[in-house]
């Protein structure tokens, strides 16, 4: 079991920048993945930002909106995920999510979710 908890969420006028955060907890070993996904209202939930094997090796997989401006990152010693979010835009705002995937066994893979924090961009 992973518990996530995402934090560092607020309002930022477009074109700023933002660093949310979230650190997993729990049993935290061999994480297979972790990153963002965000959801807005009447919108499906898309992949943001995600590293494979952050623990092991960053293999950084950005959605095409966001490359360039977005860049996860994975602190080893405080099991925590950050995304720094730069020259944001207001169709971003969104409710971002942390997901974390942890292989159970080899064929048997568990998806953990946190609450999400909110990014608000004024235009």
């Amino acid at each position: 079991q992973v518990h996530l908890v995402e934090s560092g969420g607020g309002l930022v006028q477009a074109g700023g920048s933002l660093r949310i955060s979230c650190v997993a907890s729990g049993n935290t070993a061999d994480i297979g993945a972790v990153g963002w996904y965000r959801e807005a209202p009447g919108k499906r939930r898309e992949e943001v930002a995600i590293l494979r094997a952050p623990q092991r090796g960053h293999f950084p997989d950005i959605a095409d909106s966001v490359k360039g401006r977005f860049n996860p990152s994975w602190d080893n010693a405080s099991n925590t995920v950050h995304l720094q979010m730069n020259d944001l835009r207001a169709e971003e705002t969104a409710v971002y999510i942390c997901n974390a995937e942890q292989a159970i066994t080899p064929i048997s893979i568990h998806s953990y979710w946190g609450q999400g924090t909110q990014v608000t961009v004024s235009s």
